[in-house]
């Protein structure tokens, strides 16, 4: 499935140009798309790889956004997800990000229901199949890391709380809130704790295993906790994880949780060192060693070599999932 438009003067953010949260609600309406076409009926978030934004879109551009379905499973499907934009003079499109996303088939009370099995058809497709099971071990490790986390334990490095009702032009056409909308306060969030971090304008390079695990409603009360874990070269780190829940109850649940790398940039746009931040108390340690532990394990993917902004200072290489 394929989306086309025009970048709007209202998609542009902060930075001058499209911001990563857009680019992710462009991302989960595409492969949405692609898992409701193919499963015939209503579809959830349930996942968002690692997405690496390579090149910003500018206002006034030809975005293409086209999800495609690499593999099922029950209710599941792997749906890869490529932006393109360009001049829409020309017509040549270069990608500017690409990754993984999950959806799975709910019926009308919201439970899960079957799918059809994709078959592939030819050796690209199956090599597309083979990709996507492969990254099934790691996104289990990277799950189990994020879920042992308590990422609301007191510490000294930047935190930044956004605080808020959902409104009703949050909600998608399944009456809950987009998944696409989230991701936008996730990088809304993760700009600000970055960006009073360093005192510079920032950009995300990352976002790092999006994991929707219950949905938000009309009226929920939401809170978007994004805190700086650790810092490489210029990249810094930002956990960010969204709880909702009743107004009216002071128990808040947690809906999605993530990493979010951003690079801060001087006025000329070029990505410039930030300070580097030393964990000092046993929080801040474990969830430094939680970042580092996620960059470990994304070593032993398949996929691209990580670059610069995510590692230590020493320029070390390693792989990407």
């Amino acid at each position: 499935m394929t989306l086309r438009f025009l970048a709007a003067p209202t998609d542009e953010g902060h930075s001058g140009t499209v911001d990563a949260g857009r680019v992710l609600e462009w991302v989960d309406k595409a492969a949405f798309a692609a898992a409701a076409a193919w499963s015939g009926s209503y579809c959830v978030t349930a996942y968002v790889g690692n997405i690496h934004f390579e090149y910003p879109v500018q206002v006034g551009e030809m975005v293409e956004v086209t999800g495609t379905v690499l593999t099922t499973g029950r209710s599941s499907m792997h749906i890869n997800t490529v932006v393109r934009s360009g001049d829409p003079k020309t017509g040549e499109l270069e990608q500017r990000a690409r990754c993984l996303t999950i959806f799975v088939a709910v019926d009308g009370s919201g439970k899960s229901t079957p799918v059809p099995s994709f078959e592939p058809r030819g050796l690209e497709q199956e090599l597309a199949r083979d990709y996507a099971l492969s990254r099934i071990p790691i996104r289990e490790e990277i799950t189990a890391e994020i879920a042992r986390q308590d990422f609301s334990a007191e510490g000294t490095g930047e935190r930044e709380v956004l605080r808020f009702l959902a409104a009703p032009t949050d909600v998608n056409w399944g009456g809950k809130v987009h998944g696409g909308i989230v991701m936008e306060w996730i990088d809304e969030a993760a700009y600000l704790c970055a960006t009073r971090y360093c005192g510079r304008d920032t950009v995300a390079v990352f976002s790092g295993g999006i994991r929707f695990m219950r949905p938000l409603h009309i009226g929920d009360l939401v809170e978007v906790d994004a805190r700086l874990i650790y810092t490489g070269t210029k990249g810094m780190h930002i956990a960010v994880e969204v709880r909702s829940g009743d107004p009216k109850s002071r128990e808040l649940e947690v809906t999605t949780n993530c990493l979010t790398v951003m690079v801060a940039r001087d006025d000329e746009g070029t990505s410039v060192p930030v300070p580097a931040w030393e964990p000092v108390t046993e929080a801040d340690k474990r969830l430094w060693q939680h970042a580092r532990t996620l960059l470990e394990i994304r070593s032993r993917a398949q996929g691209n070599r990580l670059p610069n902004h995510l590692l230590e200072e020493s320029g070390e290489s390693t792989t990407s999932a």
